[in-house]
Formats: structure tokens, sequence, C-alpha cells
């Protein structure tokens, strides 16, 4: 019996000494010095615990996820919280819009699970959520942007800069630059494009200086032109899929992955498209693929 102890011990001792930072996680695909996919969790581990709440981010780091994607809201009284619709009626027991409640009065809702039902859940803040993640998982902030100066004050605050990624919508690195002066190095920013925007090569060529820059590429074709693109692309920057719906990846979705048993056509798909990393809403069976196939 104390033998068993002792191995189990050992192994935990070696799994923390060999465990990457999420920091490291994020350089190494900036060196390209790894082959291996990142797997994003869209808001959180939604089909576990209620969506975008503190117990989903938790999941995702007790499973080992790569990144946590949340989304962000504001209340009346100027605090960021985390919540993706504009409205709390899909996600919550109550009704209204984020800004029509103080903290303190949107905290008294239940945040609700998949079934629809209340759970003893609230809609969590963004430090609280920064302090759950901090040193232990990416995070990827989504619908969020509209607060940028003022996440970014609050991710150097918690010293999170560097295990944090910042979504932007085809903005083009000039224009966010004209808006944002002082964006930190050390911040990953993710420019989420469209391969229908006619002008998409062109914002994507305007961040080719700035080192720390994810693509993410959206699109409801997998004959897009711009598909082609991508290895002259990664030269410079990862790649982002998504697999969350079919019109997010050409119709290689997760649902055809689970629920049809064809995983090698849609995560496998988009690892071969040029996939560092793939935000899925079925994580953990995304991340026993990989595993499986060494990715």
């Amino acid at each position: 019996m104390k033998k068993n102890i002792w191995v189990a011990l050992l192994l935990f001792i070696q799994l923390g000494v060999n465990a990457q930072t999420p920091q490291e996680k994020l350089n190494e695909i900036f060196r390209k010095k790894t082959e291996k996919v990142l797997v994003a969790a869209h808001r959180g581990d939604w089909r576990n615990s209620p969506e975008n709440s503190v117990q989903s981010l938790k999941n995702c780091i007790d499973r080992d996820i790569d990144v946590a994607e949340f989304d962000l809201a504001k209340t009346k009284d100027g605090k960021l919280i985390i919540m993706h619709d504009k409205t709390i009626n899909r996600t919550t027991n109550g009704k209204g819009k984020p800004q029509d409640f103080t903290l303190e009065e949107i905290r008294k809702f239940y945040l609700l699970s998949g079934t629809g039902h209340p759970t003893r859940h609230i809609i969590p803040t963004l430090e609280e959520m920064l302090v759950t993640a901090k040193d232990k998982i990416i995070i990827d902030i989504d619908k969020g942007y509209e607060y940028f100066d003022e996440v970014i004050l609050e991710l150097k605050k918690q010293k999170m800069l560097e295990q944090t990624i910042y979504n932007i919508y085809g903005l083009p690195y000039d224009s966010l630059l004209i808006k944002h002066q002082n964006i930190p190095e050390e911040l990953t920013l993710q420019l989420i494009i469209n391969p229908k925007n006619p002008e998409a090569e062109k914002i994507i060529d305007t961040y080719k200086n700035r080192k720390r820059t994810i693509i993410q590429i959206i699109f409801d074709n997998d004959t897009s032109p711009l598909l082609s693109k991508v290895p002259e692309f990664k030269k410079r920057h990862p790649i982002w899929f998504n697999s969350l719906w079919p019109e997010h990846c050409g119709g290689h979705d997760d649902d055809i992955a689970v629920e049809e048993n064809k995983p090698d056509e849609t995560w496998g798909w988009l690892v071969a498209k040029g996939a560092n990393i793939i935000q899925s809403d079925r994580p953990i069976e995304l991340k026993q693929y990989l595993k499986k196939i060494n990715k």
C-alpha cells in the first residue's frame, strides 16, 4: 500500500515538473517550437457547467484544456462581468440587459444549466475569472473589444498579459493603433477574419510585423481561396480554426466528429489545414483525439 502511495506521489511530482505554464504554451507556438495543436474551450466547459461561469473555467483547468474563451459585458455601475448575450435572458433566471443592473443586483440571479434549470452559480466578474485562471490556463477574451483599454489595465494589475489572447474583429492594425496607442507587446492579439471580406489579405498583412498575433479564419465553405494561403500566413502567425458550427469551419464541425464518429474528416481536416489552435464545444473529446494522433 505504501509503495503505491509513493508511486502516485512521484508521478504527481513528475507531472508538475513537466507541466507547461500557459505562458510557455503560447510562447512555443510563436517560436514555432512545436507541432502540438492547442485546444480552446468555447465559453468554458459549458456542457458540464453553465457557460461563462467560474466553474466552467475550473473544469477546463482540471481537464488540462489549453485555452478558455469567454465574453464580456458591463453593469450599470461600470463593472466588467462575464456574459455573451446582449441580455441575461437565455443564460440566467433573470430578464434584461446587463447594463440594467448594478453588480450587486445582477449577482442575485442564477446561471442556468444546459437544460435551462437554475444552478447555484452566479454571473462572475472579470476579476474573478482572471484570479481563477492566473498561471493555470490561457484565456481568450472574445466579445469585449469595446472595453479594450479597461481590460488591459486589469490584465496588467493581475500580471496576466502574457497568458491572454484578445480578439479583434477584422480591424487593420494601423486602425487599432490609432485607437489604442500603447498596446503591450506581450499581449497576444487575435485577428478574426472572414474570407468573404475582399480586403481580408490586406488586413492580415497589416499585422505582419506584430510578433504576437494569431489569425483566426471563419469560413462557411471549405473551398475558400483564403485557406490556400494558410501556409503563407503561418510563416508569421499561428492559425486558429473553430469547429463549433458548420458555418465556422466549412462543415468540419464538432457534432460530425462526435455524433457521427468522423473526427478525421473534421478535427483531422482542420489539423491538416494548418491549425495551431482549434476552438471547440467538445474540448474534452477533441483533446483525446489530438492525443491519439500525437498532435
